[in-house]
């Protein structure tokens, strides 16, 4: 495990120095975000809204966590793997005595965590304290359900993090399929928007999609901690919520592990 931690902390280390980024991120998610709940304020106003699955002030705190751990979406692959594969550096990953999958998951775990840490802290700032303080808490982002739900959260977000690195991963063997990340990141990019609840939340779709929605693999990168958050999900339904980005997890990581075998075995390394 050695050399993978050191990769995941030297990865960490390195991404945490664009704070410009994080702040300049944080400022565009604070004004998404605030669109967002205006928007699902005004459906709220309406009676069509009357029989709404879930809560307006639910929503509020889904869509502020969302815009908070926006970082962890798994829309794109790994840059480094898409440099590698055109230069032809991945020649060299080939010749490590390790394991390609583990030591490319290992760097995009890392990027997840490094990119949302800061920008998640200062959502935190803005969102749970500043505007409760400035007499806007309705808009805010409330506190968890309950000890019971935090806890849970907190289990769930550690997964969050270990299944969207899958998602990462299948993205970057797409890279090394076709030597290009243009086509993969397009093509994978709207599905994980649509189906983590990152620009609807899922519990909004229609009631008929709800059960398919709530197994597939990407509502487990978004939509199923926030619901343990806000208290959408309870008791045997949380642990279920839990236990699928479990199971996602290791179905993902094992399709991924062997197609990137496979995909190793065809390449043809050029450049140089």
């Amino acid at each position: 495990m050695g050399p993978y931690l050191s990769l995941f902390a030297t990865q960490f280390q390195l991404t945490l120095q664009y704070r410009t980024a994080a702040v300049a991120g944080f400022v565009t998610q604070c004004w998404w975000g605030g669109l967002k709940i205006a928007v699902l304020s005004a459906f709220f106003a309406t009676s069509r809204a009357t029989d709404a699955p879930i809560g307006l002030t639910q929503l509020v705190s889904y869509v502020w966590l969302a815009q908070g751990l926006l970082a962890l979406q798994p829309w794109n692959g790994d840059p480094a793997v898409a440099a590698a594969v055109r230069t032809g550096g991945v020649a060299l990953e080939r010749l490590r005595p390790l394991d390609t999958y583990w030591w490319w998951y290992a760097r995009s775990a890392s990027t997840l965590i490094s990119r949302a840490l800061p920008r998640a802290a200062l959502m935190v700032a803005f969102a749970g304290v500043a505007l409760p303080l400035a007499g806007l808490g309705p808009w805010g982002l409330s506190p968890p359900a309950g000890l019971g739900a935090g806890l849970a959260f907190l289990v769930s977000l550690v997964l969050v993090v270990a299944l969207a690195a899958t998602v990462v991963m299948l993205i970057n063997v797409l890279i090394v399929t076709t030597m290009t990340a243009r086509g993969a990141n397009t093509m994978v990019a709207p599905f994980v928007i649509l189906l983590s609840g990152s620009e609807i939340p899922l519990p909004l779709l229609p009631d008929v999609l709800h059960a398919f929605l709530f197994v597939q693999p990407l509502a487990g990168v978004m939509d199923i901690p926030f619901r343990i958050y806000v208290g959408d999900l309870t008791g045997p339904m949380a642990a279920a919520g839990v236990g699928l980005q479990v199971f996602w997890t290791v179905v993902l990581a094992l399709v991924g592990r062997r197609l990137l075998a496979r995909a190793m075995q065809r390449l043809e390394v050029q450049g140089g």
